[in-house]
């Protein structure tokens, strides 16, 4: 694998986290809700399942999942039904904060966790390591695997610095808006409204 090959890769994975995906409007959510750290916690999240995802691909899990297309359904279904749940707690942590009641800070933990699944649920990154990623294997050389591995790695890193930087901007916006009276409800509204959103996307997305 030649050094321009990698290089040819990188740029792809740059144009592509320019574009707003489920991943992203994930961390913006996080982001507006928890503040930077959680911006940034979810980042890491997803930066973690797209390592699963590299690993899986390089085992050729992948092409069992292409050949099992109902495995993929159970994917993309379970994954819409978490997001649901994200959207339903978002909008309960709402109503709460408009009772003056002071409802409990999702944890980091609980923010890495809810992104390593939502990354993992995502059919979409499946089929970008079936259809995108094999554009970029050469014969000869190393092994498929280990060239699926740097090609990972590389697509992590590059995801995981942008990803990091949507999160510390949403998280800095968050800052600013919730000195103001009713921003606070009002965000953990849009964060509902992404994740409900997320899932009917996963839901009516073509297959």
């Amino acid at each position: 694998m030649s050094a321009t090959t990698v290089l040819g890769f990188a740029l792809a994975c740059v144009l592509l986290n320019l574009v707003p995906g489920p991943g992203m409007m994930f961390i913006v959510a996080h982001g507006l809700g928890g503040g930077r750290r959680a911006g940034v916690t979810a980042a890491l999240g997803m930066a973690s399942g797209t390592v699963v995802h590299t690993v899986v691909a390089a085992l050729g899990l992948s092409a069992l999942l292409q050949a099992a297309p109902f495995a993929l359904e159970l994917v993309r279904v379970g994954g819409a039904v978490f997001l649901l749940y994200l959207a339903v707690s978002a909008f309960r942590s709402a109503r709460a904060a408009a009772a003056l009641t002071a409802p409990p800070r999702k944890s980091l933990r609980r923010t890495y966790l809810s992104a390593v699944l939502t990354n993992l649920a995502n059919p979409k990154v499946v089929l970008f390591y079936l259809a995108f990623l094999p554009q970029f294997l050469t014969a000869g050389g190393w092994p498929g695997p280990v060239q699926i591995l740097l090609l990972g790695a590389v697509l992590v890193l590059i995801g995981l610095v942008m990803d990091c930087g949507v999160g510390v901007a949403a998280g800095a916006l968050s800052a600013v808006l919730v000195r103001r009276p009713g921003f606070e409800r009002g965000l953990k509204r849009v964060a509902g409204a992404v994740f409900g959103g997320l899932a009917v996307r996963l839901l009516l997305d073509a297959r």
